[in-house]
């Protein structure tokens, strides 16, 4: 039961999530420039310390950004009419979202300006050649290309049912990531295996049905190839 509730929290958190990514233009174009930014950040090998403290700089102006939401919300909840202390109240939570932006601005120029002088085109292909980052990357994009299709879809919660399934996206990435990393036939039939039992079970459960079991797969391996063919 308590695992339930915490499935259930953080259901309702990644919707609160998605419902402010749907609704505001603002948070739409702060999240793509925060991927963009940390997959630059990879790109140019930046070190994990300031890699840290540019994921806070990034949190900062995406918590910001979604609280002032909230509050515009309970500000036209609780008022039906025009009142002067309404708009002084939405405009300090704005103001709050773009000072977080121009901290985030200020942080990013400190950490990327000391890589300037680096030959750009050698230092991507290097890091592009890493298993470990192509690793990352790809079950990014599968996780977050689930994450979409159940947004679009309108069916299931974030993390537990849904079109496609999450768990068969994840497991078939892995095994696609197995296949092309790995040069043990044994590893990757066993890997394999486990791909489909984990599957199966979500069918056995009545969670997803075979199709989106099917997709959720399919999913997998074809975000994982991609990742792996153009950029290896």
């Amino acid at each position: 039961m308590r695992q339930r509730k915490l499935v259930n929290s953080f259901n309702s958190a990644i919707e609160g999530f998605f419902y402010v990514v749907k609704t505001q233009k603002n948070m739409r174009l702060h999240f793509l420039a925060a991927v963009m930014i940390l997959l630059l950040a990879i790109y140019l090998h930046i070190p994990t310390e300031q890699v840290m403290i540019l994921c806070c700089a990034i949190s900062l102006v995406l918590i910001f950004e979604m609280l002032n939401t909230a509050i515009e919300h309970i500000i036209d909840m609780l008022t039906e009419t025009f009142h002067p202390m309404a708009r002084i109240i939405k405009d300090v939570s704005a103001g709050a979202v773009l000072l977080s932006a121009v901290n985030a601005f200020i942080v990013g120029y400190l950490v990327f300006q000391t890589r300037l002088d680096l030959n750009i085109g050698k230092g991507l292909l290097k890091v592009l050649q890493s298993a470990w980052h192509l690793t990352f990357i790809a079950i990014i994009l599968v996780m977050s290309l689930v994450l979409f299709a159940k947004m679009f879809f309108h069916k299931g919660a974030p993390l537990r049912g849904g079109m496609p399934s999450g768990h068969a996206a994840f497991v078939f990435s892995c095994w696609a990531i197995i296949m092309f990393i790995s040069q043990n036939n044994l590893v990757i039939l066993l890997s394999f295996i486990m791909a489909v039992l984990v599957a199966r079970s979500r069918v056995k459960e009545r969670i997803h049905s075979i199709w989106e079991v099917l997709a959720g797969a399919v999913l997998g391996i074809l975000a994982t190839t991609l990742v792996f063919q153009l950029m290896q």
